[in-house]
This record gives C-alpha cells, sequence and structure tokens, in this order.
C-alpha cells in the first residue's frame, strides 16, 4: 500500500489493487491546500471544517461517518466511538476512530482524539498494525497522551498528524511540534515522502514515519 499526507489529518491510503481510502479532507484553512482529487472510500472522523470536507472528492465514493463495520471494495473497516476531548466530549464533541484492513494490514486513523484509551475501547479497536495519530495537543491529544496511546494500541509503524509544520504560518502556534513526540517515543525515525509497504516489508519500516507535507 501507499500513504501520502496532505496536512492535519488527511491521508490517501491506496491499496495494491488501487483502492483509495481518504481520511478526514480539510477545507481550505489554517494554511493547507486541500486537492481536488478522487478517492472510492472517504472517512470523516467528526463534523468539524478541518476533517469534513467531502466536497473536494470529484468521483464517486462511500461515505463512512458512523461507527460500526464495513466492507468496501475488499476493505474491511471498523468504526469506534470516542471523544474529541477529556470530558466525554462535553467540549468538543465525539470522534471516531477508523481501523482500515487494507492488503491484510490494519491502518488505524485516530481523527481528532483527546483522551488516552480504556480497556474496553483498546478491544473494541483491535490489532494496529500502522498507527496514524494526533499528536500536536491543544484540540487532541498531546505528545505524551499519544505516546501512551501508541502504547496502548502497539502499532509497528507510527505516522504523527495534527502538529505543527511551517505550512500552518501563524496558525501553527496553535499546535505542538512534532519533535516533542518523537523525543517523548524514545522510536527511530524515518522521514518519507510517500510511505510504500507491505505484509513482507512492515517491519522494515517499525518506528515513527514522518510523512513529508508537499
Amino acid at each position: 500500500m501507499k500513504i501520502k499526507w496532505f496536512g492535519q489529518s488527511c491521508f490517501m491510503i491506496t491499496s495494491e489493487n488501487g483502492t483509495k481510502i481518504l481520511t478526514d479532507p480539510f477545507h481550505n484553512m489554517l494554511g493547507y491546500k486541500m486537492p481536488e482529487i478522487e478517492a472510492n472510500i472517504v472517512s470523516t472522523s467528526h463534523d468539524h471544517g478541518d476533517h469534513n470536507n467531502i466536497d473536494a472528492v470529484k468521483s464517486d465514493f462511500t461515505h463512512i461517518n458512523k461507527t460500526g463495520v464495513f466492507s468496501k471494495d475488499g476493505i474491511e473497516i471498523k468504526g469506534v466511538e470516542t471523544f474529541h476531548d477529556k470530558v466525554s466530549g462535553a467540549k468538543r464533541g465525539k470522534n471516531k476512530i477508523y481501523n482500515f484492513k487494507v492488503d491484510g494490514i490494519n491502518v488505524c486513523h485516530c481523527g481528532d482524539l483527546g483522551h488516552t484509551l480504556d480497556a474496553d475501547l483498546i478491544k473494541e479497536i483491535g490489532k494496529v498494525d500502522i498507527l496514524l495519530l494526533p499528536v500536536g495537543g491543544r484540540a487532541t491529544i498531546d505528545a505524551v497522551d499519544a505516546v501512551s496511546v501508541m502504547k496502548q494500541l502497539n502499532p509497528k509503524v507510527i505516522i504523527p498528524m495534527h502538529y505543527r509544520t511551517k505550512a500552518l504560518g501563524l496558525a501553527g502556534f496553535l499546535f505542538g511540534k512534532v519533535d516533542k513526540f518523537i523525543e517523548a517515543s524514545g522510536l527511530k525515525v524515518k522521514e518519507q515522502d510517500v510511505l510504500e509497504l507491505n505484509k513482507a516489508n512492515i517491519n522494515d519500516y517499525s518506528g515513527i514515519a514522518v510523512l513529508k507535507y508537499n
């Protein structure tokens, strides 16, 4: 599969047979630019403007924005309800974590997760091989809590998201830097333009994969 980052929490996950999964497309805000794009499956973790711009997708697609178990184009999807804050959604509402099984690999997108996980949530989410994890704090978990979630789900590969980049300009000060998460994790780091892996070579990418924003 291939995984490309468009900024914030938006990724394109492309399976070996060409099925395209787009996560949390955003409205042009905060400094990132959302290109017009095509996808087969689009997931939105919650209904905020930097996560729900499905109009950017210029193709027929299946929109996944609910909890439950789904199957589309050979992709198995599980949606699990969480919260956007540490007070059961009282401040920022609910958030959905999606675990996608793509080419036999479980890719878990945490959306704007705002808290660490309890035993029931860990069990419900299930096996995670690749974890797309917010690390920037303020509106999501911060670096320290992100390390806790990483340890709870025990993935092979962690891809940070929702953190400060140069593209954000002044808006970047709303978020922490990815460096804080890297330092707190103690894991090795590789920087990639696009992450390409499969079941045979996934262990070669173990640790943190920082995807460049282009």
